[in-house]
């Protein structure tokens, strides 16, 4: 099956072993493609986890699980990355998501921002367009 982040990998072979907590994801991108496929498939869990603590969203929780739950995920493009790279303590990576809500396909264009603390990649704050 192929990986609902739209990377043309299998699953097993991309987010999953992120989404099931048996690594950490290398790169701020691959962060970014797994926080994609969480939303996709309602784990709330694994997005607390990668949001970082300073702005971890902690009482919207059950808000996002319900409206990640409510659309209908069309796919992720993304648009442009910079650092992020396993070396790297910080990371930008702008993408655009499709989804249909309520029938109307919509998108959410972000420039995410990224930073790694003790080997693992955190979700720190985003810029919509």
């Amino acid at each position: 099956m192929k990986c609902p982040c739209s990377s043309g990998n299998n699953y097993n072979c991309c987010c999953q072993p992120y989404l099931e907590n048996k690594q950490d994801a290398p790169t701020a991108l691959q962060l970014m493609r797994s926080r994609y496929t969480a939303f996709t498939q309602g784990n709330i869990n694994y997005l607390i986890k990668t949001h970082h603590i300073s702005t971890r969203p902690l009482k919207e929780k059950e808000d996002i699980e319900q409206w990640a739950r409510s659309v209908q995920w069309m796919g992720l493009t993304i648009i442009n990355s910079e650092k992020g790279q396993a070396t790297d303590t910080e990371g930008m990576v702008e993408f655009k998501a499709l989804f249909i809500e309520n029938g109307q396909l919509q998108a959410i264009h972000e420039k995410s921002l990224f930073r790694k603390e003790k080997g693992m990649w955190f979700y720190t704050s985003g810029q919509q367009y």
